[in-house]
């Protein structure tokens, strides 16, 4: 039954591009930036000068005869300062670049979060939202990380190589520097081609952590749904399966990086050894002082550590690439749905929106509407009805303009909605959903969503409107109730009316219902119809029903039927007709007298 999801595609993305992307984000902190790398720089020139001062310390103390007349009191003081200013000028260094890595992880999160609301709904509906989350999140610690790794690991690891090989170049056989510099070179080289051939396990634990985590998420968000099928061990086998497969990559990864450190340990160890053989033959020929010894030591103490380290960090810094390679490419991703580049604020006026022979396909071989053309005049109740699957919801979808138009147009007081931009159409536009989905937060909250500047008197209003004051107050808690992860605690009818309170809040010029009284029984539907009225008066109000009771006073009914208008008129008109909706109607009443409804007037 379980098919398992297909492997995204590896991106064709580059190293290099990723690090590219990163650098506007970067701009912003240049003054910062370049404050640090300063820091960075004189740190390494303290920490260099370390052993230098060690050297002089040695040699003065190494006497012909064995005695000291007078210990070297600048030199060691010089030693201590210098340790002093490695260490300082490191924390200022910290202390500087800790707003560049942070704000960056910030200014990335904002810019991912905003494009994420760009895109189109097509896009997060083809999406698992729990994939999606992981990937912005892994994103934009990964590249604080990077900016952690080359500032703090690699930049100061090769300033520090650069004035070692410097001065062993300037001062002993050209060996040393030679030496020091193949060995540095063959272990750069061995990281890079160790550590490219095995990043495809990382890339595939990164597909199935981001797939295991959409698992387990979607089961969650669907908690309900798992127990009334009693499917918990389906779950947790699909969970398990998924991470079968991220434990295999992750085994491979930490196995093949293990090899890596041999061979970088191998290298290393090589190098170092080949150096002291040179500094102990150069002592024992008189060529080389014992500060010398001890400096060419203290030198490949310096280099060789963080260089081990700096395998470590390469693997790291790829790690850190890859991960951000899939933000990127989200950040990259293009918005379906884009305002035009003369694109003005809508002027909504008195509201008239007309439909002229819409036509629209989610994909091009299914369909939805086929020349739907309707005009709703200003302050006047246009209701659509028809079954399940007629294309009613889909005009909503339009009139916002979450999609456009395969064909035709859709206008307000005279303006093509694709003319205008999406903030200001959105802003004219009310609606209650039919399925209606609320944040984990406060029932006040929720109300509030709907002008988020309302005063708490003015969201109490319109929760009395919406008949829903009354039980919000009988809470313990009252507007502050947490609803839950998607209003789960509240029952359906409760969410509709918080989302109608929502609408009145907002009162736009232009309202959409849809569906505004499905999850209402029929006596609760009654006292909310009222409260629907008076928010609909003086607005231009496109109606979304399957209930034909809730219509019967709209100024015009549309029926639809596979996406065609096949009837249109007000009430008493199409009853008169006796087509397909007079045929609605009266099924709708024979089923309210089954359930011991009055009938609906007619």
């Amino acid at each position: 039954m379980y098919r398992k999801q297909t492997e995204a595609p590896a991106s064709d993305r580059h190293d290099w591009q990723t690090v590219h992307s990163l650098l506007p984000y970067l701009w912003n902190y240049r003054g910062r930036a370049g404050l640090a790398l300063a820091f960075l720089v004189l740190s390494k020139l303290a920490i260099v000068g370390v052993p230098l001062a060690l050297k002089g310390i040695v040699d003065a103390l190494d006497t012909p005869d064995g005695r000291m007349l007078a210990l070297p009191l600048a030199l060691l003081i010089g030693y201590g300062v210098l340790r002093l200013a490695g260490s300082a000028f490191n924390e200022l260094r910290d202390v500087v670049f800790a707003k560049v890595r942070h704000g960056t992880m910030r200014d990335l999160s904002l810019k991912a979060l905003g494009h994420l609301h760009q895109l189109s709904l097509r896009y997060h509906l083809e999406r698992k939202t729990g994939a999606l989350s992981r990937d912005m999140e892994r994103g934009t610690r990964s590249a604080s990380s990077l900016l952690n790794y080359m500032v703090f690991s690699i930049l100061p690891t090769f300033i520090e190589l650069g004035l070692v090989a410097g001065i062993l170049l300037n001062n002993y056989s050209p060996w040393f520097a030679t030496i020091v510099v193949v060995t540095v070179v063959l272990y750069i080289t061995t990281t890079f081609l160790i550590t490219n051939w095995r990043m495809k396990f990382r890339h595939r634990m990164n597909a199935k952590d981001s797939e295991a985590n959409s698992i387990a998420i979607d089961s969650l968000i669907n908690y309900e749904t798992v127990k009334y099928f009693n499917n918990e061990v389906f779950e947790q086998r699909r969970y398990g399966e998924t991470l079968a497969e991220w434990e295999e990559a992750a085994v491979k990864s930490q196995t093949s990086m293990s090899g890596l450190n041999i061979a970088q340990g191998g290298i290393i160890a090589c190098g170092v050894t080949l150096v002291m053989v040179l500094a102990a033959q150069g002592f024992i020929d008189h060529s080389m002082s014992l500060g010398d010894l001890v400096l060419v030591n203290a030198f490949m103490l310096q280099v060789f550590i963080p260089l081990n380290f700096l395998g470590v960090v390469y693997s790291q810094v790829k790690h850190a690439l890859s991960d951000m390679e899939r933000m990127f490419t989200l950040l990259h991703e293009q918005a379906e749905i884009t305002d035009a580049a003369d694109a003005a604020p809508l002027r909504v006026g008195d509201g008239n929106v007309r439909f002229e022979q819409v036509a629209f396909h989610y994909q091009e071989e299914r369909p939805i509407l086929h020349d739907v053309s309707f005009e709703i005049p200003a302050g006047s109740k246009l209701a659509v009805v028809g079954h399940s699957g007629a294309g009613k919801s889909t005009l909503a979808r339009l009139l916002f303009r979450f999609y456009n138009v395969s064909a035709g147009r859709i206008l307000i007081n005279g303006q093509e909605i694709c003319d205008v931009t999406q903030a200001s159409l959105r802003e004219a536009i009310g609606i209650v959903p039919q399925d209606t989905v609320l944040f984990n937060d406060t029932i006040e909250y929720n109300i509030a969503y709907g002008r988020c500047s309302a005063e708490h008197a003015e969201i109490e209003q319109a929760a009395q409107m919406a008949n829903i004051h009354d039980f919000i107050l009988s809470l313990p808690e009252g507007y502050q109730t947490v609803v839950g992860e998607r209003g789960l605690k509240l029952s359906g009818g409760e969410k509709q009316r918080i989302a109608i309170a929502r609408a009145m809040l907002k009162n736009p010029r232009i309202l959409v219902f849809d569906e505004a009284t499905s999850s209402l029984d029929s006596q609760s539907e009654k006292s909310i119809l009222e409260a629907l009225k008076r928010l609909a008066a003086d607005h231009t109000t496109l109606v979304i029903a399957h209930r034909l009771s809730t219509v019967v006073d709209a100024d015009e009914i549309v029926v639809m039927e596979q996406g065609t208008i096949v009837e249109r008129g007000p009430h008493q008109q199409l009853l008169a007709q006796q087509g397909r909706y007079a045929a609605m109607w009266a099924l709708q009443q024979r089923e309210q007298e089954k359930e011991g409804l009055p009938r609906a007037g007619g």
